[in-house]
Order: structure tokens, then C-alpha cells, then sequence
């Protein structure tokens, strides 16, 4: 890709990743500009999904957003926005993909401000880009069934956030036939479970066999979708 192109990409990556955060006052004062910016993109077909979501987000009321995103986001396990859940579910293997994900990060010399875990699709989306389109859209690439299934769940719910995620997956590779079977197996089974979990990101060690550490009291989005939950 030549840089232009690379720098269009780390801003739809970047719209993208504004897109999929809380809808909290700033991010509602933003909406012109957010509209502008959309509307300025070179036609493809991740700027018109994108389009297609700014023009539902601009014409809500900022209580409707946010009880919107809840639903979507919080309440339901299909469309969590935790990507190693998807790939591990509630087991050991879980905790060691975070740290992973988190030591990615480091060696590119970005660090996050600690807010939520590496793990959250906006925090990914806003690495990729930084990094650019190999290191940088690995992790997007390696959660791509995942990315799948949320925009799967999304479309089930009607939901405008369909088309964030939709314009996501045109900048990743085609899905492939074991891809969808994939995610037409993780639809109806869900992900992997096990007994035990892990300590709440950053907190300690991994939980011994055995046990279950459940994660602390914390705003619905700054919590991974551990234990039992609504589907």
C-alpha cells in the first residue's frame, strides 16, 4: 500500500474504534465532527457503513445511546466486545492471551492508559492503527472469527452498531469456509469453559487450579464477560 493508503486505513481503524466506545458526553459533543469526518472519506465500502452508522448515532438522544450500547455490548455475551473471549472463553487460557496481548503492546513502545483490557475491540482497533497493517492488524486478523460472530449478533439484534463491525471486516481478509463453520460452531456451542478463571487483569496471579476468581465491582464496560451471564 502506498502511505496514503496506509493512512486512510488507520483512520477508518480509528473511526472505528470512537465508534465502538461508550457513548459518554464527549463522545456525543463529537458528533459533527464525527459526521464531517465521515463524510470526507474516499468512497469505499467500509466508508458507507460507517456512514450508514453515523447517520442512526447523529439522531439519538444521548439516554438512548447509551442504554442501546448497554444492551448490545453489556448484557449480551454474543456481543461482547472482549476478543479473547471468543478464542478461550472462561478458562486459564484466557489470562495468558491477555498478557500476551499486553506484552504486544509494549514492544511496539505503546502502553495503554490501564482503563480497560488489551483484549477490548476499541483498545485493538486503536493499536492497529498505530502500528499499521501487519503487526499492527495481527491481533484483528488472529480474533477474525470472533469479529465474525459479534457482527453476526449484531445483525440478529438490528442493531446500527452492525455496521461498525461490517466496515471493519472489509479491511481484513475474507472469511473462509473453516472460518464460518467456525462461527457457526461458536454461535451454537459457545466458547471453551472451565471451573476456574483468573485474576482481574493487572490485579495478580493467575487463579490456582481449582478456584474461581471472580472480577471486582466495575462499570458494566470496563468488565470482561466472565462467569454466567445473559446470552
Amino acid at each position: 500500500m502506498t502511505p496514503e493508503e496506509i493512512e486512510q486505513r488507520a483512520l477508518l481503524l480509528r473511526l472505528c474504534s470512537l465508534m465502538l466506545q461508550y457513548p459518554d458526553a464527549e463522545l456525543a459533543g463529537a458528533k459533527p465532527v464525527l459526521t464531517a469526518t465521515v463524510q470526507a472519506l474516499p468512497p469505499s465500502p467500509a466508508a458507507g457503513h460507517l456512514a450508514e452508522f453515523t447517520n442512526w448515532f447523529t439522531g439519538q438522544e444521548s439516554e438512548a445511546l447509551e442504554r442501546h450500547y448497554v444492551e448490545m455490548f453489556d448484557l449480551r455475551r454474543r456481543s461482547s466486545l472482549y476478543l479473547t473471549y471468543y478464542l478461550h472463553g472462561d478458562t486459564r487460557r484466557r489470562g495468558m492471551a491477555l498478557l500476551t496481548l499486553a506484552q504486544r503492546f509494549k514492544a511496539t513502545g505503546w502502553d495503554t492508559d490501564g482503563g480497560e483490557l488489551p483484549d477490548h475491540l476499541p483498545v485493538v482497533l486503536e493499536f492497529a492503527a498505530l502500528v499499521g497493517p501487519g503487526a499492527g492488524e495481527a491481533p484483528l486478523r488472529q480474533h477474525r472469527r470472533g469479529l465474525e460472530l459479534i457482527h453476526h449478533a449484531l445483525t440478529d439484534a438490528d442493531s446500527p452498531y452492525r455496521h461498525v463491525l461490517a466496515a471493519l471486516l472489509t479491511l481484513l481478509p475474507p472469511a473462509t469456509e473453516a472460518d464460518l463453520k467456525a462461527v457457526a460452531e461458536l454461535a451454537a456451542e459457545g466458547p471453551p469453559n472451565e471451573d476456574v478463571g483468573i485474576d482481574p487483569y493487572g490485579e495478580g496471579a493467575f487463579a490456582p487450579p481449582g478456584t474461581f476468581t471472580p472480577p471486582p465491582p466495575a462499570p458494566p464496560t470496563h468488565a470482561p464477560p466472565l462467569g454466567e451471564g445473559s446470552a
